[in-house]
């Protein structure tokens, strides 16, 4: 029952913390596409940091859902 009860708590640490990821990730995206818009809309810079900072975010969710076994 213990080890049950730190599981639970494992996930939802992992949860909280991917959340934060996300929540960053958005933020910091929706102003790159603002400057974008504002200052070169020509040229699709944006899409750089959005794939490069996107892959490490999608290995975090997967972290966070414990998809790299062991739950500990």
């Amino acid at each position: 029952m213990a080890e049950a009860s730190q599981h639970s708590a494992l996930a939802a640490r992992r949860l909280r913390g991917f959340k934060l990821h996300l929540l960053a990730y958005a933020a910091a995206m929706v102003a790159l596409i603002v400057v974008h818009v504002i200052v070169q809309p020509e040229q699709p810079w944006f899409v750089l940091p959005l794939v490069a900072w996107g892959a490490p975010l999608a290995l975090h969710c997967a972290y966070a859902m414990g998809l790299f076994g062991g739950g500990r």
